[in-house]
């Protein structure tokens, strides 16, 4: 009997898989699974999603044929920084393509004299600061992440930091983009630098978008000289209520710090186990971290100021940094307080709601009652001027039911927010994680409003779907249905 062989037949390659190799070459295309796991979420690991394919376009050019070829063939795509969002905007729900702009990290340019630097994309937020601070400039967006996140990202997320109480967020500093619009064209926006322009604020309208309007590939921003002096004060607190008051008081002094953070006592205790411990008292309920800066003359004065309202709240310890090397001693502390929080547990969840000021000590105590209610602890590190909170949910996804109790109890802190006449985030974004909870603050017209804003840049919806937005939900549909019937019957 003649026995046949029959040839193994080679693996079909997908052909989108080869057109978008053409495009950026054989080096810079990831495809097979294995490849892939390293991008099925970003810095929100509760969902995760598989990607089609990750490509790395080296220049603006690439990124536009890349999503032409996409825009064309109705394959879904989005962009991807370093990977650090909190929210999971960088997820891949849809299978989609991830544009990753990590290999577009250049400082392209630096005007001194008009206080302007041109970036891609992928540059490191912190290097950016590195980069110029010879000449006595830096780059005022400071996220917790700026060691690592890119500046392309904090522009998706209109990004914020510790010091945006004074300095803003990362929209105060944008000067111009370059952009890949969702069918390929490339737009270039104030492309030298110039904000006071007539028409529609288009900038603004693409910082904090967070991916799905077009691609940034070029950033204009601006740059600030170092303040002449600047002084920083740590003050320890035995009850979180004189901490929120001192914080009020300061603002109300006329004061306004360069930064003003707080810790509660459980943050506390996950910054002290973590990589960078002051000692912190551990039995001390909050404390403040206290920034000034400006011209030297007037330093003195404020700290005088600073320290008599912390001395006029209860405060137990309040002393001033002695040199350069204690003060990073300090930010170095509170700037890993999120990652801190793996040394107490094996899970955190990290939301982003804004409160008034004046609601801090109404709000954190509803914070206190939602940890008891769902068993879960509640560490609390957040922009304390600015009202941005940051309660860090401790969990164990290990422990059936856990992950699920620690999403509601997010969920729970931005309602606190909202009913407080605050916002669901300040520097985070919604991406996946808040989508649904942007109906605590807006209606359903206004949303309406702002997804009709998406369909004129991505009217086909291929950039970045199924994010920012609460899915249309059936009461929405009914509301319609009730609308048109009863402009029927009146007519």
């Amino acid at each position: 009997m003649m026995v046949l062989l029959a040839k193994k037949k080679k693996a079909q390659i997908d052909p989108d898989i080869l057109a978008l190799t053409k495009i950026v070459g054989s080096k810079s295309i990831l495809h097979h699974k294995e490849d892939l796991l390293s991008y099925d979420c970003d810095g929100f690991t509760i969902h995760k999603a598989m990607p089609k394919a990750v490509i790395f376009p080296k220049n603006t050019d690439e990124v536009a044929a890349a999503v032409k070829y996409c825009a064309n063939h109705a394959i879904p795509f989005l962009a991807r920084g370093a990977g650090t969002g909190l929210s999971g905007g960088a997820i891949p729900l849809n299978n989609e393509v991830i544009i990753s702009l990590v290999k577009m990290k250049n400082l392209l340019s630096v005007d001194y004299e008009n206080r302007k630097a041109v970036v891609q994309p992928g540059f490191v937020n912190l290097k950016l600061t590195n980069s110029i601070s010879h000449k006595g400039y830096y780059y005022a967006p400071d996220p917790s992440s700026q060691y690592v996140c890119t500046i392309g990202g904090n522009v998706a997320e209109n990004a914020g930091g510790a010091h945006c109480l004074k300095y803003g967020v990362t929209t105060n500093h944008i000067l111009g983009l370059e952009v890949v619009l969702p069918d390929g064209e490339v737009i270039e926006i104030s492309p030298n630098g110039i904000l006071d322009t007539p028409g529609y604020d288009i900038l603004g309208i693409l910082t904090g978008s967070e991916g799905t309007l077009g691609i940034v590939t070029k950033i204009t921003v601006r740059i600030l000289k170092n303040p002449e002096a600047k002084k920083t004060v740590l003050a320890y607190f035995d009850r979180v209520e004189d901490g929120s008051h001192a914080v009020s008081d300061i603002i109300s002094a006329g004061i306004i710090p360069a930064a003003l953070e707080m810790m509660d006592q459980t943050a506390i205790e996950g910054v002290e186990a973590g990589a960078f411990p002051v000692g912190h008292p551990p039995d001390i309920e909050a404390l403040l971290l206290i920034e000034v800066d400006g011209i030297a003359e007037g330093i003195a004065e404020q700290i005088e100021q600073i320290l008599s309202v912390c001395e006029n709240h209860h405060v137990r310890d309040v002393k001033v940094a002695r040199d350069e090397k204690e003060r990073d001693r300090w930010w170095a502390n509170r700037k890993t307080g999120f990652g801190a929080m793996g040394a107490i547990s094996p899970d955190y969840l990290v939301q982003d709601g804004v409160i008034p000021r004046s609601k801090l000590p109404e709000v954190l105590k509803e914070i206190r009652n939602i940890s008891k209610e769902y068993s879960l602890r509640i560490a609390n590190i957040f922009h304390a001027g600015d009202g941005n909170l940051h309660p860090l949910i401790l969990f164990d996804s290990r422990i059936e039911g856990e992950t699920e109790k620690a999403l509601l109890a997010g969920t729970a802190c931005l309602k606190a927010c909202a009913d407080a006449g605050g916002s669901i985030t300040g520097e985070h974004g919604v991406g996946i994680e808040k989508k649904e909870e942007m109906r605590f603050i807006f209606s359903d017209e206004e949303l309406e409003a702002q997804t009709a804003i998406r369909d004129v840049f991505n009217p086909h919806n291929l950039l970045n779907q199924g994010k920012l937005f609460p899915t249309p939900s059936r009461c929405m549909d009914i509301k319609k249905v009730v609308n048109e019937t009863s402009l029927t019957k009146s007519t």
